[in-house]
């Protein structure tokens, strides 16, 4: 029989044992281990059982243990300084707390999953795991930050394989009250709760559960309540399931009520009002609708007023570089759950669709544009990106990847002026780095130390996989009898590689499959053989990614290679941990440039495992010989037909390992010890690269390039200056079409290196004067299709009044500073003390075809 409700009993314990409580429920424990040795010390099985998770280990622990722990003065003695210990990490100054008051009081960061730990599984992938390192670094820093999220029920989904290899999902039910997590709730006790009209006279109510991430509180919006109707109920049922209401209705929960939860925890608690708000991805993206609300409700600004506040201190973080990964809805659904009979009932519905309307022609995931005459979608990174001043990608090559996607909705700007920025994501090493690799720094141990501590850590992922791949053939049906074969996977001493993450075709699986003659040979090899653990869930929808896990999957099931190559099943925080430390070269083979960072590498690295990988996402930016190796990428013709790329790549990785990585690792320079080479690449790994991939780095760039100017901005554009801003966007939206470039003067002398060029330019301004904008130059040199290379912009000043045709005269000169092909455009910007950035609204004006311009000089200068 099946129970039809279910709890969890929390134990009732000693008054001296009560710190374990507090231990126990901040989720520093997962990063500090010192407090989690004294954890686990409370019942070493039972933790053991939890599968190290404090919460579920104390619900367990026996009374009469637990007796003994409060007669035991040492293992008081211990508790009382972890706990003393904790409550000083918790109210210290820390580095954010020495940087001055100018920084913001608080940020709140949006995610629609968070990677914490495995004992709180609310994440599916990459972004999650981000998310999670950004709370836990903004606590080592002191950044006042508070996350918010979801709470999802069944979590993402547990993995098994079936007896042909096919991926299988299971979703266990979570209980809240068995994890680490309190219910938000006001002074008298009562649970706080959200909620968000429906159409129909529904609605949707939400608890709010409490994680503490170190100093940084987490709040999670779950409707899984008796007062809600069924399908109420299950919106936070699972990470990224249901259909496209569904899924409307949990990022409709994250954005709305999430900003209603934040309100009542800043109200109970006391906590400092957020002035920056960063949604990390679009999924978040309706945060911003909340707000505009908020600020006509409240403070009685109109929309356009309330949009520009809103933008001044919104932050916006895009990780994906193709369409297929934006949440998009069709209009008509997002319209009817917005407006009077619905949510956002004060706002103008029409205005909000308006925010989230991708741009004419932007291309759905399929690659096609919408057909004439049907709505475009409901963009929900086009929504994050009209309503956040400051925007980036999560890598240098992402930004640019970035630019060029979103640049429709900047036309006639050039992708390079797109205002994305780029903040390269960071790992936390505190939760990457192995314990055995703690305190390690490369030129503090000999050669063979170092080589001798990287094969411990080999063997003791080698004893995981073993067990892991036991539980798994269990379950694909195999009697214990015939598994005595899994006592020989793997070898300590053979090359290591790893390959773990999601399953997207754009990873590509299975590139070390192209040419699997080859791939034996590798695997087999008599004197250099290789090793490879591979890891990485599909999603449920994706059958393309369920086809390519089965088709490495039968591979690794040959019996001639399964001692060498093993798909670990139920990729997750837990098992990434063993593979990180214990891999010697972390392998990534994506499509350049489909990876908006992939930061599975760096945690790698933090434990001396060298990169082996496509220079895409971070790799491309910091690359370098000694701390691995790069996949030439195909390119002309081979890069246009993908199983010709496919096997150009492929043949390129399979040359590396053969020729280089293999060779690397196996030199002992002929006295038998550490291969000499190899050991140089493993210490510039963790001394060079390893302060490159933290995430105190990537938190601090936020702080510094996108979270101080953010606060800056929300403090200057009060009600007033919101309202005047709004006026002056207005003011310039109609009259931008009387604005042009009408005559471009660059004198009559041929111009010569060293010299200038006297320019003259006659505008036409509609209604604006010219405090309202900016008239500028661009040069540079020009390619044979005349685009400017690396363009200066050089501002040009107003000579005198307007003429008797309205129109102004603006001069300035342009410096000769390189010889060659040189040219110049004219334009004309909208300027705002309080724009971000000159493509900020969207508006320019170029010098049509038929300017009247002088004609070009001999020598080379073009005047375009």
């Amino acid at each position: 029989m099946k129970a039809i409700r279910r709890f969890s009993v929390r134990p009732v314990l000693p008054e001296s044992l009560l710190p374990l409580q507090e231990l126990a429920l901040n989720l520093r424990w997962s990063w500090h281990p010192e407090t989690r040795e004294l954890l686990r010390s409370v019942d070493p099985e039972g933790w053991t059982a939890a599968g190290g998770d404090p919460v579920r280990m104390l619900s367990t622990v026996s009374a009469s243990r637990l007796a003994e722990l409060a007669a035991d003065r040492g293992f008081l003695r211990r508790l009382g300084v972890a706990a003393e210990e904790l409550r000083d990490y918790l109210t210290d100054d820390r580095w954010y707390q020495q940087e001055g008051a100018e920084l913001p009081r608080c940020v709140a960061y949006f995610s629609p999953e968070f990677g914490i730990t495995a004992a709180l599984p609310q994440y599916s992938g990459g972004l999650g795991i981000l998310a999670g390192d950004h709370l836990k670094a903004a606590s080592d820093l002191g950044v006042p930050l508070i996350g918010v999220g979801l709470l999802y029920r069944h979590g993402y989904f547990r993995q098994t394989l079936s007896a042909d290899g096919w991926q299988q999902e299971h979703y266990p039910v979570l209980d809240p009250h068995a994890m680490p997590l309190t219910l938000l709730a006001e002074e008298d006790g009562t649970p706080v709760r959200v909620a968000l009209t429906l159409p129909g006279g529904r609605s949707l109510g939400a608890q709010i559960w409490q994680a503490r991430v170190g100093r940084v509180p987490l709040l999670l919006l779950d409707s899984s309540l008796a007062e809600n109707d069924p399908a109420e109920r299950d919106v936070t049922d699972r990470l990224y399931g249901g259909g496209s209401e569904h899924r409307l209705l949990q990022e409709m929960l994250l954005g709305i009520g999430g900003v209603r939860a934040l309100r009542a925890y800043c109200r109970i608690t006391g906590h400092a009002e957020p002035e920056v708000f960063h949604m990390n991805e679009g999924h978040a993206g309706l945060l911003g609708a909340e707000r505009i609300r908020e600020l006509g409700e409240e403070r009685g600004l109109d929309f356009d007023a309330a949009l520009r506040a809103v933008r001044a201190g919104t932050v916006f973080t895009t990780h994906t570089p193709v369409p297929a990964g934006i949440d998009r809805f069709p209009e008509e659904l997002v319209a009817r759950h917005f407006g009077p009979d619905a949510e956002l009932a004060s706002l103008d519905r029409d205005r909000l669709l308006e925010l989230g309307r991708e741009p004419e022609g932007t291309a759905a995931p399929g690659g096609q544009p919408p057909a004439e005459g049907q709505p475009r979608a409901f963009n929900m990174a086009a929504l994050g990106l009209r309503t956040a001043q400051r925007c980036n990608g999560v890598s240098t090559l992402h930004g640019s990847v970035s630019r060029e996607m979103f640049s429709g909705l900047w036309p006639g700007f050039d992708p390079s002026e797109v205002p994305i920025g780029s903040i390269t994501n960071g790992v936390h090493a505190p939760t990457w780095t192995d314990d055995a690799m703690r305190d390690v720094r490369a030129g503090d141990m000999s050669d063979t130390e170092l080589w001798e501590l990287r094969r411990e850590m080999r063997e003791r992922l080698i004893q995981e996989v073993r067990e892991r791949l036991r539980v798994s053939w269990r379950q694909r049906g195999a009697a214990r009898a015939e598994l005595g074969w899994i006592d020989d996977v793997l070898d300590p001493d053979v090359l290591t590689l790893g390959f773990a993450r999601r399953v997207p075709s754009y990873k590509r699986l299975t590139l070390m499959l192209n040419d699997r003659e080859r791939m034996k040979r590798l695997l087999t090899h008599a004197e250099r053989p290789v090793q490879i653990i591979v890891a990485g869930k599909a999603h449920p929808a994706d059958e393309g990614g369920k086809r390519l896990i089965q088709e490495l999957v039968k591979f690794a099931d040959d019996p001639r290679l399964r001692t060498r190559i093993v798909f670990l099943p139920d990729y997750g925080m837990a098992m990434a941990g063993f593979l990180y430390s214990g891999c010697d070269v972390w392998l990534n083979n994506p499509i350049r440039p489909l990876e908006a960072c992939g930061t599975s590498g760096m945690k790698a690295a933090l434990n001396g495992c060298l990169n082996l990988s496509v220079r895409d996402g971070w790799w491309d930016e910091w690359a370098d010989q000694d701390f691995g190796w790069e996949i030439p990428t195909a390119d002309g013709m081979a890069a246009e037909d993908p199983q010709w790329r496919d096997a150009v790549e492929a043949a390129a990785l399979y040359g590396l390992l053969e020729e280089q990585v293999a060779p690397c690792f196996y030199d002992r320079a002929g006295n038998g010890g550490p291969p000499p080479r190899w050991m140089e690449m493993v210490r510039a790994t963790i001394d060079r690269l390893g302060p490159k991939v933290l995430a105190e780095r990537m938190v601090r760039e936020y702080v510094g390039e996108l979270y101080s100017p953010a606060a800056r901005a929300h403090r200057e554009l009060d009600a007033e200056a919101a309202r005047e801003l709004a006026a002056y966007v207005d003011r310039v939206r109609r009259e931008w079409p009387g604005v042009s470039v009408d005559h471009v003067d660059s004198g009559e002398e041929p111009p010569v290196l060293g010299g200038m060029v006297p320019l003259r330019v006659r505008v036409a301004l509609g209604g604006l004067d010219p405090d309202a904008v900016q008239v500028q130059a661009v040069t540079g040199r020009v390619d044979e299709n005349d685009t400017l290379a690396d363009p200066r912009v050089v501002p040009l000043k107003p000579l005198g009044g307007a003429d008797l045709e309205g129109r102004w005269t603006y001069e300035g000169e342009l410096t000769l500073d390189r010889s060659g092909p040189f040219g110049y455009t004219v334009r004309i910007l909208p300027s705002h003390p309080m724009l971000a950035s000159r493509a900020e609204l969207g508006l320019v004006a170029l010098p049509s075809m038929d300017v009247e311009q002088v004609p070009e000089h001999e020598a080379g200068v073009l005047l375009r």
